[in-house]
């Protein structure tokens, strides 16, 4: 079945729409990878004022995540590694998925200072997750490395 036109709010931006279709997806893909990877070199490497390897590995330990320079670690890398994927659209899935699962405890770590981020809250992971779980359904698409050089989405 043929896909419907949509009917447009401002008709006048229609060709600019158009135009934009087919960049949206990486644009979003881009994004997300992009916010991700400043996080991760806070928590690996202590730049952007974050509190580096050693710190970052006491924190989880504080927060009873044993050992915490594994997790910490883990984490950063999903972070730093996981952006860097997204960005450029390889094995989109994996890291898509290596974000959700992240975001998904931090769902739950953050709950407990309700919804808004201001106050510590779970606004944000709730919105990193869904753009990673948008990546673990459609994988990287026709602008990624995936499609270009594997000619698959993985």
């Amino acid at each position: 079945m043929a896909e419907a036109t949509p009917r447009l709010y401002i008709p006048a931006l229609g060709g600019l729409y158009n135009a934009a279709r087919d960049f949206a997806e990486p644009i979003l893909r881009i994004a997300l990878g992009a916010v991700l990877i400043p996080h991760g070199c806070q928590k690996l490497f202590g730049l952007f004022g974050g509190m580096g390897y050693t710190a970052n590995a006491a924190l989880f330990e504080r927060l009873g995540y044993a050992p915490g320079a594994f997790w910490g670690t883990l984490v950063g890398l999903t972070e730093f590694v996981g952006g860097i994927l997204l960005v450029i659209g390889l094995f989109t899935r994996f890291a898509a998925a290596a974000v959700l699962i992240f975001m998904l405890t931090a769902i739950h770590f953050t709950s407990a200072k309700g919804f808004f981020w201001g106050a510590g809250g779970m606004e944000y992971p709730i919105l990193i997750g869904i753009c990673a779980l948008y990546f673990v359904i459609r994988g990287g698409g026709p602008y990624s490395l995936d499609h270009q050089v594997l000619k698959r989405e993985l």
